[in-house]
């Protein structure tokens, strides 16, 4: 799965909000069908979530968090939701890699039912347990893990689980974002999120969260409104100066290669391939071409 910057929730029984979230400047959307749904409208979420799916011919990536494996909901959801147009599927409450063999399962024999190639639906796992955080190696290992969201908000399942009082800075937090992190790098993983910003209207406190988060290591963020978006893809993606210095840095480096050298001085620092190596990640990872 690509690196996304923005993903946006949107609940899932609401038709007309699933709809203006394709329409934001979210890199992706989450169609939730787990908290945010009633148990009332767990059908009619499924039944949107299906519907968008199908319907959808844009660029963005389109993921749904299904209901757990504990609960009556979860079969349902997968069978409804696994369609040639869906990018992935957010796993809640996962404690270990059995979770991630069983929805493995129930997503291949939806695949088949559904005429999708088999293998096509990638898993996002959700670190929210401490169960889950402390496995988290593991885990990664599993089928079809594609990418990884870092759980990390105010008063919500992974605060109760693990224990730890919120605060914006984030101290109590560092060790198990880090070491998520860490495990998503070493698995090869490319799409590494986290959330979430809860405060609607502070947008100088979101800010300052997506940034240390980008500076740690993040290539995105989960989002609870649309307006949080354009901040998001400035702190995760690359200014227009950011973009330039990268290339020139490339550019230089490949200039000295040619003519022997296999360092050189860039802006009056020493650069050499582990320089240049970063600086393409960046902009690969980033959709900016080199040329």
């Amino acid at each position: 799965m690509r690196a996304l910057r923005s993903l946006l929730f949107v609940p899932g029984h609401k038709a007309d909000w699933i709809g203006k979230a394709l329409h934001s400047e979210a890199d992706g959307i989450i169609i939730d069908l787990e908290d945010a749904v009633p148990p009332a409208s767990k059908a009619l979420a499924r039944s949107n979530a299906r519907d968008a799916i199908t319907a959808y011919t844009g660029d963005k990536a389109v993921l749904v968090r299904v209901n757990g494996m504990e609960t009556d909901h979860f079969a349902d959801d997968v069978r409804a939701v696994v369609d040639g147009g869906l990018t992935g599927l957010l796993l809640p409450m996962i404690r270990n890699r059995d979770d991630i063999v069983a929805f493995h399962g129930v997503i291949t024999g939806a695949e088949a039912a559904n005429g999708v190639p088999r293998g096509s639906v990638d898993v996002v796992p959700s670190f929210e347990t401490a169960a889950a955080i402390g496995n988290v190696e593991d885990i990664l290992t599993g089928p079809r893990v594609g990418g990884v969201m870092a759980a990390a908000a105010k008063d919500a399942d992974v605060s109760r689980s693990v224990g730890f009082h919120w605060s914006a800075a984030g101290s109590e937090t560092l060790y198990i974002r880090s070491r998520i992190l860490l495990a998503a790098r070493a698995a090869g993983l490319e799409m590494i999120v986290l959330g979430l910003w809860q405060d609607v209207r502070d947008l100088d406190g979101l800010r300052e969260f997506a940034r240390d988060n980008a500076a740690l290591g993040y290539t995105g963020q989960v989002l609870i409104h649309p307006t949080h978006a354009g901040i998001a893809n400035e702190e995760y993606g690359l200014s227009d100066s950011q973009i330039a210095y990268y290339r020139r840095l490339v550019t230089a480096f490949e200039e000295g290669v040619q003519v022997g050298n296999g360092a050189v001085s860039f802006d009056g620092e020493h650069i050499d391939l582990a320089h240049a190596e970063n600086a393409r990640q960046r902009l690969r990872r980033a959709g900016v071409a080199l040329d």
